[in-house]
């Protein structure tokens, strides 16, 4: 590789005011969307029909500052790295020598705080105007080096198509999901369709840290109070008797994203569309061979009677593993003992990210953390997470850098 382009983030996010993208709103909207507010700390937040965020996320913002000076209080987007235009984003690329960057929205100030608006309808007029103004603003200064991600809505499956289908029309080379497609906290067939619908295209999917987002935000109203996963016996009394599902028990040991992830792989997505590939991003790695051996066991101890009791017919392939290794693909930041572990996981699953510009980058010093952490990869393995993964996972292969990292 060269020394101007060393890596490439699978994790990075547009904190971004929603100004900046709102008046594409249809005009009668318009009055719903988020706005910009000043909070009596000199810091910036956001307003949405009367529920406030307290700064804008902006807590996480620490990019580039002293962290002996900053503070989580009285923060605004002028002051901080990553905030500003795509032609900053891409200077502050070069300093750290990042080839490409995949670009998440911000996440308590962006998807989840926008399912505040009761209706629905002007809810998808905002994800509608923000992913117009990602593809058609934003990531056009540069696409192959601003790699948006169009948000996919929380409202029910055909909304969630519809919006995949108009991604595609703007050229976004991926979407983000936050709950499941049909728009519940468990998987359903109405997702099939939308698991089609992004085969068809080739439209690579991710979800960020977990689904089921605004839940475990602290919101979802009904959708909280919804089972984790719908058994073909959902009798209330037994369901009481038992407690923790098999779901539960696979998720168990992992953290919170382990949930997610076993409601997809539980809930057959898999075997019905065996090339369906899912980027879980800012998931941590060290804990997943640990988690994985562990929903292994479960899965043999509780499948037995969840199958007479509960009608849970049994998995494909013989071990949950399996399907967490060849169908999830994970995102790793610096972490020493996730890259030790890789094998555990498969170094072909494996993305390495910033982060940037929230609190746990190391902007614009993340080289010397890669050359410490990753010095005695080999380099095909070093390679593959550090870039190629990226490359093949988002479909970069034309992308002016893309030969470094194939």
């Amino acid at each position: 590789m060269t020394d101007n382009y060393r890596f490439i983030s699978s994790d990075g996010h547009l904190e971004v005011l929603p100004e900046r993208w709102s008046p594409r709103m249809p005009a009668k909207h318009r009055d719903r969307a988020p706005r910009t507010v000043q909070l009596t700390d000199g810091g910036e937040g956001l307003l949405i029909e009367g529920v406030p965020v307290r700064q804008l996320a902006l807590p996480d913002l620490r990019a580039g500052l002293d962290p002996e000076k900053w503070q989580p209080i009285g923060l605004r987007t002028d002051a901080v790295a990553g905030t500003g235009p795509p032609e900053q984003r891409i200077r502050e690329q070069d300093e750290e020598g990042m080839a490409a960057e995949v670009l998440f929205p911000n996440m308590l100030a962006g998807p989840v705080f926008w399912r505040n608006i009761a209706d629905d309808a002007a809810y998808c007029s905002v994800v509608r105007a923000y992913n117009d103004w990602l593809a058609e603003e934003y990531c056009a200064v540069d696409r192959d080096r601003l790699i948006g991600l169009g948000v996919i809505p929380w409202t029910n499956a055909c909304d969630a198509v519809a919006e995949l289908e108009h991604c595609e029309r703007l050229g976004l080379k991926g979407v983000v999901l936050g709950i499941f497609p049909g728009g519940k906290r468990h998987p359903s067939s109405e997702d099939d369709r939308f698991w089609a619908a992004a085969l068809e295209m080739g439209m690579p999917l991710t979800v960020h840290v977990g689904l089921n987002s605004d839940i475990r935000y602290g919101g979802g109203g009904a959708r909280a109070r919804q089972p984790e996963f719908l058994y073909p016996n959902r009798d209330p009394e037994l369901m009481t008797k038992i407690g923790r599902g098999l779901v539960g028990w696979l998720a168990a040991h992992g953290l919170p994203q382990a949930m997610g992830i076993a409601q997809l792989v539980a809930g057959g997505a898999f075997d019905r569309f065996p090339d369906l590939r899912v980027f879980f991003a800012e998931t941590r790695l060290g804990w997943v061979p640990f988690w994985l051996e562990n929903a292994d066991v479960q899965y043999e101890r509780h499948l037995p009677y969840s199958r007479r009791l509960l009608g849970f017919e049994p998995l494909a392939r013989p071990t949950f593993s399996e399907y967490v290794r060849e169908h999830i693909y994970f995102s790793v930041q610096n972490e020493r003992i996730a890259v030790e572990l890789r094998a555990h996981i498969g170094v072909d699953r494996i993305m390495f990210a910033t982060d940037f510009p929230h609190i746990e980058c190391e902007w614009p010093h993340s080289k010397k953390f890669i050359d410490d952490i990753y010095h005695d990869v080999a380099d095909e393995e070093r390679r593959r997470m550090l870039g190629g993964n990226v490359v093949e996972f988002f479909g970069l292969q034309g992308a002016t850098y893309a030969s470094e990292f194939m």
